[in-house]
């Protein structure tokens, strides 16, 4: 097993043609990474043609490490305008564009480029440690319990708004569950509130409505203020020194970024959760864990780590069931399956009985794809930067070309477009009304996977679902969690205390 694991790094690492592969993968992973709305589903199928006919490790290392090191890259739209690359990116934006309007851009990218590195970094190892014990593990979660973690991570909303705001937080949750039965109905297939307009039988697309929520409003904000991002002047906001202090807090909140890669490398084993549940889960768990929870929301530098180390933290784990069952982790690692499969590569139990070397190269890969990534993007933070003091008067005209670009090629969908604009002004809306909108995307994102799973639990094994062990901690865990939230809301003592997050 030793021999197997370092014998994999070293062929790795001393073949100049794979490590060459890897740095042209990470540089245009990290370029569709910072693009908003493109995704790492689109940056593989793109590279499927060139890796045909290619070498099975030297193929399959170049894909995992491209996109891995998407979500590396995919934080500094979120930081420095306010704009998630994708629902992955969506929690980061709740404290990182704080941050960069009060002139801190480089301590927050420090902050969460070195979190994504070490959360890819701990993934990995989280799937290095559950080879001898996978299987158990996977097995271990049925639809029933998907649906409670996905109630787990809706019951978070109630920390993403404080005192009079958590109504209106609900009311914007409940907004974006509406919206995720808007589609086929998981059971019979019959289309639900789209009527003939095909393109809404696959559900609202999720890139065009954190855009509109997010992105839009944003840069009609800064285009009307005018100015730049940063309320602080240039000369005195960026230095290696606040670059380094960002890098820093990694280490000093190492509890946290251990906790949060771990918990999004067991969401990403978990088929079907994704990037965007491990992170809001994580930056529900940060808000939670904190003594200051009033800080989140306004700049709270654990704001950006939690959900930075989530998101690549999820990406050892999805690889998990990918290879050794087939069930891709994530929609990305579906994508990820099929090329693999043109590769020559098999996924189920010969990949730990006949290729084992391989899946150690693909484990270090992500290691060492992530830490070139990390390096790469500290170099070019000082550049990056700059941007958040040109003024908005002549930024937001690009950027939501950009997002207008990004919201079509997510799907290819001009319709998508139409429901941009309309998002956009309901987000728009919110914005100006102080209500929060972090909440939309999480009932959005988790809303349609919930019902899914419920509909699954209940011809399984009816209500009586609820009473299975795992279905009880699950229950323990969402009402104690909601009793801690209302109150710690609404204590006469603390009504100041809770998290106001206007974004």
């Amino acid at each position: 097993m030793i021999e197997t694991m370092f014998g994999a790094l070293y062929n790795l690492v001393s073949t100049p043609h794979i490590m060459g592969l890897m740095l042209i993968a990470v540089v245009f992973g990290l370029l569709v990474g910072v693009t908003p709305g493109i995704g790492g589903k689109l940056s593989i199928a793109m590279a499927i043609p060139f890796v045909y006919g290619m070498d099975m490790v030297a193929g399959a290392v170049f894909l995992l490490t491209m996109h891995a090191v998407n979500g590396t890259s995919g934080q500094i739209s979120s930081i420095m305008f306010g704009i998630p690359g994708d629902g992955d990116d969506a929690a980061t934006t709740l404290d990182g564009y704080p941050l960069a309007k009060q002139g801190q851009a480089a301590r927050a990218l420090g902050a969460s480029i070195t979190a994504s590195g070490v959360g890819g970094i701990i993934g990995a190892v989280v799937f290095a440690v559950m080879i001898p014990v996978l299987e158990p593990v996977i097995l271990m979660f049925s639809p029933a319990e998907f649906f409670l973690i996905a109630l787990l991570g809706i019951s978070f909303i109630a920390f993403l708004a404080s005192g009079s705001k958590i109504v209106k937080g609900l009311i914007v949750g409940f907004y974006g569950l509406m919206l995720s039965t808007v589609g086929m109905d998981p059971i019979t297939g019959t289309p639900r509130y789209a009527g003939d307009m095909l393109f809404l039988w696959d559900g609202v697309s999720l890139v065009t409505a954190v855009l509109a929520m997010f992105a839009v409003p944003e840069m009609l904000a800064l285009a009307t203020k005018g100015g730049a991002i940063s309320a602080v002047p240039m000369d005195k906001a960026f230095s290696y020194r606040q670059l380094f202090s960002g890098v820093m807090e990694v280490p000093r909140h190492w509890w946290l970024v251990i906790r949060t890669s771990i918990i999004g490398a067991i969401i990403g084993m978990i088929p079907g959760l994704g990037g965007s549940t491990a992170a809001w889960l994580c930056y529900g768990h940060a808000v939670q864990s904190s003594k200051t929870p009033e800080r989140f929301g306004k700049g709270a530098i654990e704001g950006v780590i939690a959900p930075e180390t989530a998101s690549n933290g999820k990406e050892g784990g999805s690889l998990l069931p990918t290879l050794f069952f087939g069930i891709p982790g994530s929609s990305g690692m579906a994508v990820l399956l099929g090329a693999f499969l043109i590769l020559g590569i098999q996924p189920g139990a010969m990949m730990v009985t006949k290729h084992l070397d391989l899946v150690w190269t693909l484990i270090w890969a992500l290691v060492v794809g992530n830490l070139i990534a990390v390096g790469i993007l500290l170099f070019a933070c000082r550049w990056i930067a700059v941007l958040t003091f040109v003024n908005g008067r002549m930024l937001a005209p690009f950027i939501l070309i950009f997002v207008t670009i990004g919201c079509f090629v997510s799907d290819v969908q001009w319709q998508n477009l139409v429901l941009l604009v309309l998002f956009s002004a309901v987000g728009y809306g919110f914005q100006r009304a102080g209500w929060p909108r972090s909440p939309f995307v999480i009932g959005l994102v988790l809303g349609g996977q919930a019902e899914a799973s419920l509909h699954q639990a209940l011809q399984l094994w009816g209500y009586s679902f609820f009473l299975r062990p795992m279905s009880l901690v699950l229950i323990s865990m969402i009402v104690a969690l909601m009793a801690y939230a209302f109150y710690r809301n609404f204590r006469p003592s603390s009504s100041h205390s809770g998290v106001e997050v206007n974004t």
